[in-house]
């Protein structure tokens, strides 16, 4: 009998200390903030990436069922109605952090009336979240910041189009 009464007095005392501890943590935000918060002028940084991988990753997914891409040679998208933009031409007018955030999370930013969004605000494209790594999202990204529309040829020539490797070996 003595024996339970010392040891539950015991975890009274260990549970009372730990709850304790736990308050004036918890009483310090500011102390906690100095040690673990953000630091100031902190921004995400995207990786760089691998642009020849990310396009193997863009053909894995499929991506071109639904964006085109000048002077690449995949499949043309079957529903152009459906169709999401044309990405040849986006490089220059978007940072790749907005390129990710159009991949992870594509209902966060969608160009309204363009015909991008479904009937509920969402975004037609759908997550691919499940079927993808990191590193194939930092290097579709890469792939798509690499894309450049392609040139006019002179009267006469053919117009230019990507090698294998895309993006004229770059």
């Amino acid at each position: 009998m003595v024996r339970r009464f010392s040891l539950f007095y015991l975890g009274l005392f260990v549970v009372s200390w730990l709850l304790g501890a736990g308050m004036a943590i918890r009483a310090q935000p500011e102390r906690m903030m100095e040690e673990h918060g953000t630091a100031e002028g902190w921004k995400f940084t995207w990786p760089k990436g691998d642009p020849a991988k990310g396009r193997e990753a863009f053909a894995k997914l499929e991506c071109y069922s639904c964006h085109e891409v000048k002077g690449e040679t995949f499949k043309a998208p079957g529903d152009k109605e459906n169709a999401g933009p044309e990405l040849s031409a986006m490089a220059p007018f978007h940072e790749a952090e907005y390129f990710g955030e159009a991949i992870i999370n594509p209902s966060a930013q969608i160009e309204k009336g363009k015909g991008y969004e479904a009937a509920d605000g969402s975004s037609r494209m759908p997550s691919f979240n499940h079927l993808v790594t990191v590193e194939e999202v930092v290097d579709l990204v890469a792939y798509l910041r690499a894309l450049q529309p392609p040139t006019k040829s002179p009267v006469g020539e053919s117009e230019k189009t990507d090698t294998p490797q895309g993006h004229d070996g770059h």
